[in-house]
């Protein structure tokens, strides 16, 4: 096990704090030193439920909605955490305090555990409480936003709700990996994964929405749904957009006017070809782009926004969602 450092002591000279902080068994250690241990069914069985919020600014967004899905997974995989939610948000105040990063990704992770020697009953395992800050990830940045992201759909098919929940948040990703080898080979840089109905879904941590005839649509089935996701519809209710949470068939996808994915790993996120097929002039779109500046700016509003931490109490550096259906005339 990594030895527990403290912030400000010699040691700290050969520690990169501004990496990452973990919080492990109730620990705070460099995110390079975080380490689980191998037996945990989280590991050797993707028992596990996780949540993923972000920092902008010095500020974490919309994290009691977070905090809310955390904690309803956790319960519905029949877990129990260590902590109760303030200590939650303690834990992740303080990965990001100790860390010093004022853009970061914060990930709270509840595994199964380790269960006794021999034993398969996973009421006997003793769930564990993970988190950590690392700085923030981009699924396409800035630079990325005008050209947009290209997107293969696939043809395999994410794993049935009626198998595994896509609404609790897990890691079970072989699919998605799948996918993006496929999307890769076909030179694009994502994918959209599919129901076996023909609708796409979702893409690896990301929902989709795409305008068709004048509405945006939103898959409501068989995905995840994103607290950005959540984000984007009320963006569009604010502005009369039309919207609708419904199948997606690939076509409409495919022919889509505009098009867009939603991510904590980015927030709004433009697509601008699918299958080698430019949407509409190849760029971001009028829609996409609106509510992408929307979606920046609330992260000011103190509705949404919760100071994280103080900068200046960084370690010593060394040396030196609801589901309603849109009313007509309004967008998700």
């Amino acid at each position: 096990m990594a030895t527990r450092r403290q912030p400000g002591s010699a040691d700290t000279d050969a520690v990169d704090w501004g990496r990452g902080m973990a919080c492990i068994d109730n620990q705070f250690v460099p995110i390079g030193e975080a380490r689980i241990p191998i037996l945990d069914w989280g590991f050797l069985h993707s028992d596990a439920t996780y949540d993923v919020a972000h920092v902008w600014r010095g500020a974490f967004f919309r994290l009691e909605d977070h905090l809310d899905r955390f904690l309803q997974n956790v319960e519905r995989l029949r877990m129990t955490l260590p902590v109760d939610r303030a200590g939650v948000r303690r834990i992740l105040m303080e990965c990001v305090r100790r860390s010093g990063l004022q853009n970061a990704y914060v990930e709270m992770i509840c595994t199964r555990g380790v269960p006794p020697r021999g034993s398969r009953d996973p009421r006997q395992a003793r769930n564990r409480f993970y988190a950590f800050a690392i700085p923030f990830i981009w699924i396409a940045g800035p630079d990325q936003w005008e050209q947009g992201l290209h997107v293969s759909v696939s043809s395999v098919i994410r794993i049935p709700p009626g198998a595994v929940d896509p609404t609790v948040k897990n890691y079970h990703w072989l699919d998605f990996v799948r996918g993006l080898f496929d999307a890769y080979a076909r030179g694009c840089e994502t994918t959209v994964l599919v129901d076996g109905r023909g609708n796409v879904v979702e893409g690896p941590g990301f929902n989709v929405f795409a305008m068709h005839e004048g509405r945006l649509v939103t898959p409501d089935q068989g995905m995840l749904r994103g607290i950005t996701r959540q984000t984007a519809i009320e963006i569009a209710d604010e502005f009369h957009l039309p919207w609708e949470a419904r199948a997606l068939p690939v076509e409409q996808f495919r022919h889509a006017s505009e098009a867009f994915v939603t991510s904590t790993a980015g927030g709004v996120i433009p697509v601008t070809r699918i299958d080698g097929r430019a949407l509409g002039d190849g760029r971001e779109g009028p829609v996409t782009r609106r509510i992408r500046h929307r979606y920046w700016d609330l992260h000011g509003d103190p509705r949404y926004a919760t100071p994280a931490a103080n900068p200046r109490s960084r370690p010593a550096p060394r040396k030196a969602v609801s589901e309603a259906g849109a009313s007509d005339g309004d967008l998700r």
